[in-house]
């Protein structure tokens, strides 16, 4: 694990810092800690996830990272700035969140209407609101949808309606909680596609609170939780090629490992890879 800090410390070492957590713990009972005594950093226009199973931990730390809860021990800091009470408003402008459940994001009757209602609570001039509305919709490919009805739109298409709204506020980070979980794998895969998007094209950085292995291969680095503390951090090429650290914390593999774990159960010796360029290149040659 040290070895893999470093190497990404030298990594990121000109990279402005996002997100800064410095010794946080939080207990809802004031007993037992869920999270215990956590530091790491994430750094401007990197896309991380973070895994872990459930009561690990990953989902109260996203609660942190957006302000809906509040660590009873350690700091936050965004860009640079320690968020209190006298500067939560420094967190509300950096930072959007894309929940679980797309149903429990919408407020208006229309896509347009629900993407509105951030602006207007940013004060946003009325002159300007359809442009930016427009400028965000096209981002995820939503304009044909603005005037329906949200009831009628599908989860994937409210994932995207809801990553619109946070869009249109300008945030320089935006967090994925689960979002994924709810979706059919056309949905997930869209949303895959658009977080690549968010990082590669419009350069936010993106941290993704995730079960989805398969999802995880597209990030940078990889940051797992376990009983509240982390345990590993790496880029994913680091973490799922390590077949005895994977065992040992009952992590699930992504199905390019699985697919190359079931060849060799089939005596086609193939290297262990989460590349699928290379796992076909393998068994081309194999022929």
């Amino acid at each position: 694990m040290e070895k893999d800090i470093k190497k990404n410390e030298i990594e990121n070492k000109n990279r402005e810092k996002a997100f800064e957590i410095q010794n946080v713990s939080f207990s809802y009972d004031l007993v037992n800690n869920v999270l215990n005594d956590v530091s790491f950093d994430i750094y401007e226009n990197e896309y991380v996830c973070i895994i872990g199973h459930n009561g690990s931990g990953k989902s109260t730390i996203s609660k942190v990272l957006v302000g809906l809860l509040k660590p009873h021990q350690g700091n936050l800091k965004i860009f640079g700035e320690t968020i209190s009470y006298l500067n939560f408003f420094h967190l509300r402008t950096n930072v959007g969140i894309i929940f679980q459940n797309p149903d429990s994001q919408f407020i208006g009757l229309s896509a347009k209407d629900d993407i509105a209602f951030g602006l207007e609570n940013r004060k946003i001039n009325p002159s300007v609101m359809d442009d930016i509305i427009e400028s965000a919709s096209e981002v995820v490919d939503i304009k044909e949808l603005l005037d329906k009805d949200s009831s009628s739109l599908s989860g994937g298409q409210k994932q995207r309606v809801a990553i619109a709204s946070v869009l249109a506020t300008n945030p320089r980070i935006i967090i994925f909680d689960e979002s994924t979980s709810m979706l059919d794998p056309r949905g997930k895969m869209e949303l895959k596609k658009i977080m690549l998007d968010l990082k590669n094209k419009a350069n936010k950085t993106v941290i993704s609170i995730t079960h989805d292995m398969d999802e995880v291969l597209n990030a940078d680095r990889v940051i797992v939780f376990k009983k509240g503390q982390i345990i590993r951090t790496g880029k994913p090429s680091e973490i799922f090629t390590d077949e005895e650290f994977l065992a040992s914390s009952a992590l699930d593999f992504p199905f390019i490992l699985k697919l190359s774990k079931e060849l060799k159960s089939k005596n086609v010796n193939v290297n262990f890879t989460i590349n699928k360029e290379q796992l076909l290149d393998q068994i081309c040659k194999k022929k």
